[in-house]
């Protein structure tokens, strides 16, 4: 068996396994500056909600990273009897798990909002005495609330959105796309400040529910593509909108040999990594095994992330399995060297 073709493997090519350093790299960092602004905010959050509803948003934008650092060490496990396939699928469990836990919290921030907007509840925002000079405090939740939507709209968001496609990494994806999105989360929290400031009160209400409503729909979409790509649905790009490339290119590599007449796939995500069944029909009788393991052998060569490869000659080919005709966008772009925590 060669080097592309083991079973479960868990090794990665050069280019891979450097991105993935780098990922593991920027989790860090992410945990640190994340760390960072839990506390600042701390000392400023005072009686808004919407500072109280971002400071929690703060805190959970920590699960995506944990998990995939935890996903990490069983993805590198050796598969074993016990587990032939690998660990793969921890990746996708750490993704379900960072997904209900944002979905839950967020449901409850946004019942807390309603309710307080329901029973009109009139946030105060007081004074401090800073070096001497009583000053709002409204205004040092501005003054720390907008520096610090910094870190991952403008450094470690954008590098782990180039990242991610490279590794198909959802999970990396996923925390990619929910710190691009911060600024909402900053932006609401500094509206319903400065609105409690100017006497609507119902503003801080309002941007606290608006920021719930942005914890929960993280949590929908990263639940349900966890979920269904647990349940082994055609493998899909990292951001979930086409098919997969890779399916239309092992049918195409398959249908150009020349004694197969037309062939079809069935490719499903196992975290990171793809399981193949390729389903063949010959144009004879009988065919050769040296055939069957030179194919094999050739399709693990096609993409890393083909990790198994299983190959199957028969006189029909399944109804459910995948043609692959159409060839839908979806390869990553080469990854910007450039940038590291």
């Amino acid at each position: 068996m060669s080097e592309n073709h083991q079973f479960g493997r868990a090794d990665l090519p050069h280019e891979q396994h450097h991105a993935l350093k780098k990922a593991v790299r920027w989790e860090w960092f992410t945990i640190a500056y994340t760390s960072c602004t839990i506390a600042l905010v701390a000392f400023v959050v005072g009686n808004s909600q919407a500072m109280r509803t971002a400071w929690i948003e703060d805190m959970l934008s920590l699960i995506p990273q944990l998990a995939f650092l935890i996903a990490l060490v069983f993805v590198r496990r050796k598969p074993t009897r016990d587990y032939p396939y690998g660990m793969h699928r921890a990746m996708g469990v750490g993704h379900l798990v960072a997904g209900v836990a944002l979905l839950a919290v967020g449901l409850n921030l946004a019942f807390e909002a309603v309710s307080s907007l329901i029973n009109t509840e009139h946030p105060t925002i007081g004074t401090v005495n800073l070096f001497g000079h009583t000053i709002w405090l409204g205004w040092l939740m501005v003054a720390v609330m907008v520096p610090i939507v910094v870190g991952p709209v403008f450094l470690y968001g954008p590098a782990k959105a180039k990242l991610a496609p490279l590794l198909h990494n959802k999970l990396l994806y996923a925390d990619a796309d929910m710190a691009k999105a911060d600024w909402h989360t900053n932006a609401a929290s500094i509206v319903g400040v400065l609105g409690v400031g100017v006497g609507l009160w119902w503003l801080d209400g309002a941007a606290a529910l608006f920021i719930s409503l942005g914890i929960i729909w993280d949590g929908v979409r990263n639940t349900k593509s966890a979920v269904i790509d647990l349940m082994d649905q055609r493998a899909r790009t990292c951001d979930d909108e086409y098919p997969d490339p890779l399916a239309h290119d092992i049918t195409a590599h398959l249908r150009e040999q020349k004694w197969i007449k037309d062939a079809a796939v069935r490719m499903r995500d196992q975290g990171q990594v793809f399981h193949v069944e390729a389903f063949v029909l010959p144009r004879r009788k009988r065919v050769p095994v040296e055939w069957i393991d030179e194919i094999s052998e050739s399709i693990a060569g096609l993409d890393w992330k083909v990790q198994d490869v299983v190959v199957v000659v028969g006189e029909t080919l399944p109804d459910e399995a995948d043609r692959a005709l159409t060839r839908y966008p979806g390869k990553y772009s080469p990854m910007d060297a450039s940038g590291s925590p």
